[in-house]
């Protein structure tokens, strides 16, 4: 990693650069056997009193004290990449799971028990990844008994539709009786191409503005937090969970919220979700504007493919994202227990 200029090193990044890749050597006192500097590549997420907060490619974060820099410098994006990418249905579901995190979770072999206070389907249900180390109807039993615990429905959400889904779970859980509901479809694309969509801003807009927490008129507009008095203190936390998040706005000419979106990125992958244009602001190419200013903004932080999940009966989403060139990975949908189910 060099950071030499004119044959010495410099801190080259100010809390300005917030949102950039950056390469960052840190003092870390050395001792015996022990190296004196760590080198840290990743997205400068904050920078608060002092304290810098890097997020690398794996999600895992890092925290410097600004005193400990002895040079960093901001990381020039990668060429970007135009073909959809590969991946495989486990790499995806758990990027999206840390896109949209639970606020509870505790494992069961290789399955994860999630819970966020009800807030999502997606948060508040079991991710199985493998084997739960015990006999499918003992696991089941235990699901069961955690959310009941929590006073939440039992809930498994289950891939279908490649080599590597969970075709043979779907079909042992519907045999125990447990209902099939929300049928899903996640898609993917590169990133680069979704930058370069032809959009612009209506008359007497001043174009979408990105900000790290959503404001009250970006969750007035998204409305399924589930509390008519507003955000509950865990739907705000999974919506600003995830390892670099950001939320669009755009402001119609009357001042009002004409759209909004989502981005989580995470590695190689920009998730985008809560995609939303108000009623009387549609048909304005208004979505587009928004997926493209946050596929910049992904692009930005070294991403190169996208992924969304929409439910499959929504024929407005489906096509428009068919139009943006999204094209589908796998399919999921959620196995609720349902009372006196078989075993």
């Amino acid at each position: 990693m060099e950071f030499l200029a004119g044959g010495r090193a410099e801190v080259r990044i100010t809390p300005a650069d917030v949102g950039k890749r950056v390469s960052v050597r840190r003092l870390t006192g050395g001792g015996e056997g022990a190296p004196a500097f760590t080198d840290a590549v990743g997205v400068l997420t904050s920078w608060d009193e002092g304290v810098l907060s890097i997020t690398r490619r794996d999600g895992t974060s890092v925290r410097i004290e600004e005193s400990a820099l002895v040079a960093a410098k901001v990381v020039p994006p990668a060429r970007p990449r135009r073909k959809v990418p590969a991946a495989g249905t486990r790499e995806l579901q758990e990027v999206a799971a840390r896109g949209w995190p639970a606020l509870e979770a505790e494992r069961l072999g290789e399955w994860t028990l999630r819970a966020a206070g009800g807030f999502t389907r997606r948060a508040n249900s079991v991710l199985p990844l493998g084997d739960p180390g015990l006999p499918l109807d003992a696991a089941l039993e235990r699901v069961e008994q955690w959310y009941a615990e929590r006073g939440l429905p039992a809930v498994i959400v289950v891939a279908t539709g490649r080599p590597d889904t969970d075709e043979e779970l779907a079909a042992e859980l519907e045999r125990r009786g447990w209902d099939a509901e929300r049928h899903t479809r996640v898609r993917i694309s590169a990133l680069a191409p979704l930058a370069d969509l032809p959009a612009s801003p209506p008359p007497g807009s001043a174009g979408v503005t990105l900000s790290r927490e959503p404001g009250a008129d970006w969750l007035a507009l998204y409305n399924r937090t589930g509390d008519s008095g507003g955000p509950t203190a865990d739907a705000l936390k999974v919506l600003t969970g995830g390892p670099s998040v950001w939320f669009a706005t755009v402001r119609a000419a009357d001042g009002g919220t004409a759209a909004i979106g989502r981005l989580v990125v995470d590695g190689r992958w920009a998730g985008f979700a809560a995609l939303e244009v108000s009623e009387d602001a549609r048909r304005q190419g208004l979505a587009t504007l928004v997926t493209a200013a946050l596929a910049e903004r992904a692009l930005d932080e070294g991403a190169s493919a996208a992924y969304l999940q929409v439910e499959a009966d929504n024929a407005g989403a489906l096509a428009l994202y068919d139009r943006l060139g999204f094209t589908d990975h796998h399919g999921y949908h959620y196995r609720r227990a349902r009372p006196g189910g078989r075993r």
